[in-house]
């Protein structure tokens, strides 16, 4: 059985071009982004990985990332699930500002524990702990069953939501989770054993 499971950080966004604090606010690819979404959906081709489900969150850049991937895979007949439990991490009252202007503002180390703290929350936002206390049950309940049924999983969210789930799927402890980096657009593959541990991880990046 082919317990199949596929990670996507969805494409460069409008506002990741700005250097801008996202979080739920609910931005659109940019044209690098669009490009970086169907260049996935062909890598994901050149595999020949069948899928049978898809799951995305409530924000339109992962939602459109999943269908221009479903595009390239000629799949767009396949149910998608969005939920906003696979939602980016909220960044409360920095979504909308500049990156380097928060700097200025609050001063490089205290943006950093924001950014990169696993517990610190930023004012009005969530910690990488608290996304991940979302994410954890919504993939153990929803996703998982499927893909230990042995569906093919495509699952696209965001650099924070799928950061949590990685740190669970690896046993990555918190200060190694804090140095996961995930660029978008790049399809990362798992394969599950039938207790549930990986059997394989790879990027496909080629």
């Amino acid at each position: 059985m082919d317990r199949l499971l596929v990670l996507v950080r969805h494409g460069q966004s409008e506002w990741n071009l700005k250097n801008l604090f996202t979080g739920w606010r609910d931005v659109d690819l940019s044209e690098q982004g669009v490009d970086e979404a169907r260049q996935a959906g062909k890598r994901l081709k050149a595999e020949g990985l069948a899928f049978e489900t898809t799951f995305t969150s409530g924000l339109i850049r992962a939602q459109r990332t999943l269908q221009l991937m479903l595009e390239e895979l000629q799949m767009t007949d396949l149910p998608v699930t969005r939920d906003i439990a696979l939602n980016e991490r909220n960044y409360g009252d920095l979504a909308g500002l500049n990156k380097d202007d928060a700097r200025a503002k609050w001063g490089e180390e205290q943006v950093h524990i924001w950014r990169r703290s696993y517990t610190t929350q930023p004012p009005g936002g969530e910690s990488l702990r608290d996304t991940g206390a979302r994410v954890w049950p919504y993939y153990l309940h929803t996703v998982q069953p499927h893909v230990m049924r042995g569906e093919g999983v495509l699952v696209s969210a965001h650099g924070n939501s799928l950061r949590a789930l990685i740190m669970a799927l690896d046993g990555l402890g918190p200060d190694e989770v804090v140095k996961l980096e995930l660029p978008t657009g790049l399809p990362i593959l798992y394969r599950l054993n039938a207790d549930t541990t990986v059997a394989e991880k790879r990027e496909i990046n080629g």
